[in-house]
Order: structure tokens, then sequence, then C-alpha cells
């Protein structure tokens, strides 16, 4: 199969530092794209005090339970390009392209007219304060009007990263986010929109990110190259896109646990949402850089199954995890130690930085944990059964936190105790979700045997 500059061979040669290659492109286009979005918090809480700080971030939860549950979907269409692209499959992996491009426009119209008629009655079911409410809906309407844009890059850039390249998606971001700095800067320091000038900026960024992928998969000249006259659903290629993207998108429901713990942060009040907004932020790096690993896992693995690739299989999962647990466990202990300076680059209110400092002490050092939780899912969606690790996830995760707020927390009310439920569900859920790789593992072994022998 001939590859141009952009891709990697994930099927041949040393493993480790093909993973290397694919998982840092990722991590920094999740790192970079954090940092762009920490600008709108930075911006936000420097220049318009703490109560629009608190606006903005009481919105992240339930964006992402939108985001992430059609997002999840793109995996799919990432597992099933991989496999089509390794296994030379020229026409289905245009057909599945397409099907993909066109479920992404579907998906992003619904979530643009579902988060704008919502979002005020989702976050006032969450409790967020009237003090912040209004600021919160303005800026969650603006930001959904951008969802079309955001769901056709990131479907766009799955498949560029199904065949191995991981480095266009990141170069789109960078030019993207660049806008998104400058005009947060200009909306909200020169022209003073506040919460919607930092929103407006989110969505015109994310449109320019859309149609720089959309351009490249245009312009390609192989088989995932993209025609607009081409646009259509292939009940095959959806249904098969659906079985892996569906439980992974409902995996993303653990971050429904996430909008639990903010109703709980919300009780404390605004300053308390500002401080666990910037603390979250900070968190989400590294969970930026576990989830690039992550998505390697699941690229490398799928093409990998496609041509019956056992042993490097499990060698591309057992490498995944020496990477995670060193970039995370480095990470982690860098935001626990450097955690109060972190927390002064959003804001400068010393209350605000103390309730930072409370979740990050309890998030940061054990976060590989996290890294850990995910590998598993991610490999095994990548030889796809994705079902039983979205149920073991929502299980370990929501249920464990769930527990914890509703029996635990109210006797002991600190953002501390509250957030001991983050590494108390993480080890639960990686003990199911080890047991549940071991015997799928041995089926696939079992399925692969009996395909070799078939062929024959």
């Amino acid at each position: 199969m001939k590859k141009n500059k952009y891709e990697i061979d994930m099927c041949n040669g040393s493993i480790m530092d093909k993973l290397v290659t694919f998982a840092f492109p990722l991590m920094l286009t999740s790192i970079l794209q954090l940092m762009f979005n920490a600008v709108d918090i930075i911006v936000v809480g420097r220049f318009s005090g703490s109560q629009a700080l608190a606006a903005v971030g009481s919105t992240s939860a339930l964006i992402n339970i939108f985001t992430n549950l059609f997002i999840g979907i793109s995996l799919g269409a990432n597992v099933l390009a991989a496999r089509y692209y390794a296994a030379g499959k020229d026409r289905e992996m245009s057909e599945a392209v397409h099907t993909a491009i066109t479920l992404a426009l579907i998906s992003g119209i619904v979530m643009a007219f579902v988060g704008v008629a919502a979002s005020r009655l989702a976050l006032s079911l969450m409790g967020t304060p009237d003090d912040v409410i209004d600021q919160s809906v303005l800026y969650m309407k603006i930001y959904f009007m951008g969802m079309p844009f955001f769901m056709l890059y990131n479907y766009g850039a799955s498949i560029l990263r199904a065949v191995g390249d991981p480095r266009r998606p990141l170069y789109f971001l960078i030019a993207a986010g660049l806008t998104n700095v400058v005009l947060d800067l200009l909306l909200v320091i020169v022209i003073p929109l506040d919460v919607a000038g930092v929103a407006i900026g989110t969505v015109a960024s994310q449109m320019i990110s859309c149609i720089l992928v959309i351009r490249c998969l245009h312009q390609s000249d192989g088989s995932y190259q993209l025609r607009f006259s081409r646009l259509t659903v292939k009940k095959e290629h959806l249904v098969r896109i659906l079985q892996v993207g569906i439980p992974a998108g409902i995996q993303s429901t653990v971050i429904f646990s996430n909008a639990l713990l903010q109703s709980s942060v919300n009780s404390f009040g605004s300053t308390a949402m500002a401080g666990y907004t910037a603390a979250n932020n900070i968190i989400g790096f590294l969970y930026s850089a576990v989830n690039a690993v992550t998505q390697a896992c699941m690229s490398f693995t799928s093409q990998n199954y496609s041509v019956g690739k056992q042993k490097r299989m499990d060698r591309v999962l057992l490498d995944c995890i020496i990477l995670t647990v060193s970039v995370s466990a480095l990470m982690g202990i860098g935001a626990y130690v450097f955690g109060g300076q972190l927390l002064q680059i959003y804001t400068a209110e010393p209350e605000v930085i103390q309730c930072g400092l409370e979740v990050l002490s309890i998030t940061t050092v054990p976060y590989f944990l996290c890294g850990i939780m995910d590998l598993f899912p991610g490999a095994l969606r990548g030889m796809g059964h994705s079902a039983v690790p979205m149920i073991l996830s929502v299980i370990g995760t929501v249920g464990t936190r769930i527990v914890w707020i509703y029996l635990f927390f109210p006797h002991h009310r600190s953002l501390y105790f509250l957030f001991i439920s983050y590494p108390a569900s993480w080890i639960l859920t990686i003990i199911m979700q080890a047991v549940c790789f071991y015997f799928v593992r041995k089926q696939c072994k079992l399925e692969m045997h009996l395909n070799s022998a078939e062929e024959v």
C-alpha cells in the first residue's frame, strides 16, 4: 500500500516509536485545543471577573454531554476506516468516508437546534446560580451554533488519523486556535462583549478548522478522497459505524457524572465554581495526553486486527500502557507541584485559587489510573467490541460517583472529599475492564485462528 508523507504504517516495523510519532501530534492537538479554550477562561477571568468565569465554566459539563455522545460515534468511523484502509478495500473506504461526513453534518445540525433550545432548562436543572445563569445561557447558545463546524472537523480529523495521519489535523487546529486567541482578545478587551465575545471567537475558530479539514479530504488523491456529489448514507457502513460508535458515545455519559459533580460544586457558590472551572481546565490537559494514547491504541489495534496480526496487537496495548503511565505520571506530578502557579494564570483571587487547589490535590497525581482505565476500551473498540466496555465504564465511573455524591458527600462537605470519587472510580473500572479484555481477547484469538484455518 502506497503511503504519502503524512501517513504512518501501523502494521509493520517497530511499534513504540510509531506510537509516539502518532500519539504526539494528537496529544499536541488536544493540548493546543485546550490551551486555546483556556484563553476563553483566562481572558474572561482576568477582564470580566469571577462571575463571568463561573458562567463559562458552568456550561462545560453540559456541552461535553451533548458533544461527546456524537463525537463518540466518530470513533466508529475511525475504526471502520482504519480496517478498510489497512485491508486495501478502496471502494468500501470511500463509501465509509462519505457516510461518516454526511453523518457528521446531520448530527451537527441536530445538536445546534437541541443545544440552543434546551440550554436554559438544562442549566437550571443543574442548579446554576441566578447571578450567572443568564451569561451561561448566552455562552451556551452561541457555542452550539457552531456545532456543525465542530462535528465536521472532528469526523474529518478522525478519518485522517485512521489512515495514520495525525499531523495535518494538528496544523489545522493551530490555524484555528490562533484565530480564536485573536478574536478573544478583540471581543473581550477591545470590544467588551465579555462571555458572548469568547463564544463568538470559539465558533469562528471551529469554522476555520472545519474548512481546512474538508479541503484536505477533498484534495486527497487516496481512497479517502471526499467528493460532495457522493455524500450519502450507506446503510451497511452506517450500521458498522454505529455498532462501535454508539457504545463509545454512550460511554461518554461518564461526563454525566461530571455534571452531577458540577451540581455539587454549584452548591458551594460562584467562588467554588470559578475554582473548579480553572482546576478542571488543568485536568483537561492531563486527559488530552492520555486520550491521545488511547486513540493511538484504537487505530493501531484496528489496522492490525484487519490483517490478523495478533502478537502485534498485544504489543500495541503493552506499549500504550507504558506510554500513558509515563506521560500522565509526569504531567500529573507537575500539575500537583505547580498547581498554585498554574491557577494564578486563570485568576488572581486567593479564594478561587484555594478552591482549585482542593480539586487538584486529589485528582492529578493518580491520573495515570484514568489513562489505564481508557486503554482497555480503546483496544477493545479496535477489535470491534464496544458495547460491554461501555457498560462497564458507565457502571464503574458514573455508578461510583453517584453513590459517592448521594451517600458520602453530604456527611463530609468539601471539594477535596467530593473529588476523591475520581480515583476511586478509576480503580474500580480498571479491574472490570481488565477482566473484560482478557475474555474478549481470548475469543478474538480463537476467531482469527478459525479464519486462518478456513483460508488454508
